[in-house]
């Protein structure tokens, strides 16, 4: 029996494509002929290689983000020459260190920032103590233990805090909290330490304090919520396929990839807490003198403001103040630019 004849592959011919191209295979019908496709008009920039032009939507679209860029910066960059040139006459005619002194009488130009800066800043660190582990504890609940038919009406709620304006969570922390932080003034009180000295019932900074965390919950809530449910799934299903409990995949992959959001959330919150207005201004007593005591009055940067209005008509009264708004500006800048500089840490999040 013989066997079937094999054909010889070594010596298959090669043939030219209708169009020039080049053969890849045999001279069989089923021969494949690649020739390069001509360019379709109008399908945007070539791949690499290609030499294609950039159309001229893409051209103004850039253009228009950049000159959106560069006004915010020119915005920003306006309003704090503004200030410095505004307050820096007064600043020359203080007749008080302007870091050191606790008095502000800008009528006689007596005023220093030393008392602003230090309300200013521990009623904005209270603030932070009490919202940022209630927003974490909250973020985690809804993403990670909350049924979805209960996530969203938490989340909803929260979200609502937002939209309250802050003259009526002023009125309510004057006339209905206030009061009702008595109790745990008292009790504080008998710390040792200076930061505690009960000096005064109602419309302390430690009341302020506590209005503020409730202001600036919301924020970092949502923050949080948002960077905890983009924890990516192969490491939640990692921590649990070696064991780990609910609460321990939380600690080993939730919280250490949402660390820099919750940071950055934290930072813009503290932002909100030292640049507040209303609110701050009516809850703070006005008090004379200078106290470390959480359990007294005083101004922040932004209230003082508020209340010296009325001495707005002479220039260097006015100069006073925008000083003191200037000195705010930076802080408040600070924050901020600390956030981005956590968040750029780390360029998977960012």
């Amino acid at each position: 029996m013989t066997e079937p004849a094999v054909p010889d592959l070594s010596a298959t011919p090669t043939i030219a494509s209708p169009n020039g191209g080049a053969v890849v295979g045999s001279a069989q019908p089923l021969a494949i002929f690649v020739a390069e496709a001509p360019p379709v008009a109008g399908a945007g920039p070539a791949v690499a290689g290609g030499g294609g032009k950039t159309r001229l939507g893409d051209r103004v679209f850039g253009l228009m983000t950049s000159g959106a860029s560069v006004i915010v910066i020119l915005i920003v960059t306006l309003v704090g020459v503004f200030l410095a040139v505004k307050s820096i006459p007064s600043i020359a005619d203080d007749k008080a260190n302007f870091f050191t002194s606790t008095e502000f009488d800008a009528g006689t130009l007596h005023f220093g920032i030393a008392a602003l800066l230090w309300v200013t800043v521990i009623i904005s660190v209270i603030a932070m103590i009490i919202a940022v582990p209630i927003a974490v504890g909250i973020a985690l609940f809804i993403t990670q233990y909350a049924p979805t038919r209960l996530s969203r009406p938490v989340a909803y709620v929260i979200d609502l805090l937002a939209a309250i304006p802050s003259i009526v969570y002023g009125i309510w922390g004057a006339a209905e909290l206030s009061p009702h932080l008595e109790g745990a003034q008292r009790v504080l009180s008998h710390l040792p330490s200076p930061l505690f000295e009960n000096k005064h019932p109602n419309g302390t900074i430690f009341d302020g304090g506590v209005v503020l965390a409730v202001m600036i919950l919301p924020l970092i809530t949502a923050i949080s919520r948002d960077v905890f449910e983009r924890t990516p799934r192969a490491n939640i299903e990692a921590a649990l396929a070696l064991g780990a409990t609910r609460w321990e995949m939380i600690r080993i992959a939730v919280l250490p990839y949402g660390r820099p959001g919750v940071i950055s959330g934290a930072m813009l919150g503290l932002g909100r807490a030292l640049g507040e207005t209303i609110a701050v201004y009516f809850i703070l007593s006005t008090v004379g003198g200078f106290s470390w005591s959480i359990f007294t009055g005083g101004s922040t940067f932004a209230s003082k403001i508020a209340l010296g209005s009325a001495e707005f008509n002479n220039p260097k009264a006015t100069g006073a103040y925008i000083a003191a708004g200037l000195v705010l500006f930076l802080l408040t800048f600070l924050v901020n630019a600390a956030a981005r500089a956590v968040v750029n840490r780390r360029k998977d999040y960012a």
